[in-house]
């Protein structure tokens, strides 16, 4: 990087550190907390000043402070006791969802001496939440002539809370032609299935009323319940059957509102109205029937929303096929979003000065800034420049943060203010690009004697 180059004859140079900072400290080991969730504002964390090595005093002297970005603030900082304390009410549920562990990640920043430390918090669950059903009845219809052992799936149950805290086993009203059992799938979701396990005579007894209970595995054990009506069907021979079991299909995030993503198909061997058809979304999430919809005789799926990689790039959604009758399929339709390059980088000047002496030696840190891009991949991915001829260079520090420096010694007789640019551009196709300046003044020290213009005169 080119560099000026400082002539004169001066003798001595008081060397002044605007910001009293050295270089990041590499390979700061993470300072590690836990904490249960739903504590009350002000709550005790972990002793700070202690991790950090200092004194409790010097938390204030030292402008100890919490930096962080994206989110509300979770933690605060007291300076009398020199502890990591909670800034309000934390529900890890609305945090991490079903994410576990649930860590909460920053840094602490020591402004004097612009060193940052990073912090994780794992936030441990509390059983504060009860199994709920998505519906609270639910019709099932069967046929007369169903065989033993057939299955028909029931209500998806959801509980916010994790591990033992969550749903742990299902329990049936006592009736001998039912039982209830529980399919797990690989993302570790239950659901109920009713299991027949005598035949059933329409004739002599036409409906069910049954009581489905889901139990979580806490301490004390919460459970919620559910009221089953099983009707008995006069026999349709045939149920409808979708094409497959799972629909997948990937569509980029700026796909116009309206487009169509995908359709489902079922088909039933049955003839007129036994082999009618209507489909329809299941366990839904009101967010989720925002975005999308279905047409309930031809099973096309289109957005009727804009879609954002960065709020959710991954949609499942359960499809079901039913007949006249009440025979019914059901398939899963998983839908993953594509990143397009839609977000520009952002950069976040953190600490800095406005002003450094013309004597500052070279490699010290005028500011510390951190960039940003919502995007992911490469389209998130972020590098930062400044001019050449300016007498400055970037280095990286952590998570993103950048530190600017000088790389050779100022002078103020030849330049007195430096508007720099640092421009961050990310690698998507095309690129984005943001810039941001940054004033810097250079302040002046007595390093030039007075000079005559001439070495003599001559006066007659």
């Amino acid at each position: 990087m080119a560099a000026l180059q400082k002539r004169g004859r001066h003798s001595g140079v008081v060397v002044l550190f605007i910001l009293l900072g050295t270089l990041w400290e590499a390979g700061a080991r993470t300072i590690r907390y836990s904490v249960p969730e739903e504590l009350d504002k002000g709550s005790f964390v972990g002793n700070i000043a202690n991790d950090l090595g200092l004194e409790t005093r010097e938390l204030a002297e030292r402008g100890v402070r919490i930096v962080s970005r994206g989110r509300t603030q979770l933690f605060a900082l007291n300076p009398r006791s020199g502890s990591l304390v909670t800034a309000d009410r934390i529900d890890r549920e609305e945090l991490c969802a079903q994410t576990a562990p649930c860590l909460v990640s920053f840094n602490i920043l020591i402004e004097d001496k612009l060193n940052l430390y990073p912090v994780e918090v794992e936030i441990v669950d509390i059983n504060d939440n009860t199994p709920r059903f998505f519906r609270e009845e639910l019709e099932v219809k069967i046929l007369e002539n169903a065989v033993p052992s057939s299955r028909f799936p029931l209500m998806e149950v959801y509980d916010l809370d994790v591990g033992m805290n969550s749903l742990q086993g299902f329990k049936l009203s006592g009736n001998s032609h039912f039982s209830v059992d529980v399919r797990s799938e690989a993302n570790r979701r239950k659901y109920p299935e009713l299991v027949l396990e005598r035949a059933l005579d329409r004739e002599g007894e036409a409906i069910y009323h049954l009581v489905l209970t889901a139990m979580d595995g806490g301490d004390p054990i919460r459970s919620g319940t559910a009221q089953i009506l099983v009707i008995v069907l006069d026999a349709n021979d045939n149920a409808p059957v979708f094409t497959q079991p799972v629909y997948r299909v990937n569509v980029p995030e700026n796909l116009p509102v309206g487009t169509p993503v995908l359709s489902v198909n079922a088909t039933d061997q049955d003839e007129g109205v036994h082999a009618e058809i209507t489909y329809s979304f299941l366990r839904v999430t009101e967010k989720i029937s925002k975005i999308f919809c279905l047409n309930v005789s031809t099973g096309e799926i289109s957005t009727s929303a804009n879609l954002d990689y960065e709020d959710s790039s991954f949609y499942e959604l359960d499809v079901e096929a039913r007949d006249r009758p009440g025979l019914l399929d059901r398939a899963k339709v998983l839908i993953t979003i594509l990143d397009v390059n839609d977000n520009v980088p952002e950069v976040v000047v953190t600490s800095g000065s406005r002003s450094v002496a013309e004597s500052t030696p070279p490699g010290t840190v005028i500011a510390l800034f951190q960039v940003y891009d919502r995007d992911s991949g490469l389209n998130g991915l972020v590098t930062c420049s400044i001019s050449r001829s300016l007498p400055f260079e970037l280095e990286k520090s952590v998570d993103n943060y950048y530190q600017l420096l000088t790389n050779t010694v100022l002078d103020r007789e030849q330049v007195s203010l430096y508007n720099i640019t640092v421009t961050a551009t990310d690698k998507g196709i095309p690129p984005l690009s943001t810039e941001t300046l940054i004033y810097l003044n250079v302040e002046d020290i007595n390093d030039n004697p007075p000079a005559f213009p001439q070495s003599s005169y001559s006066v007659y």
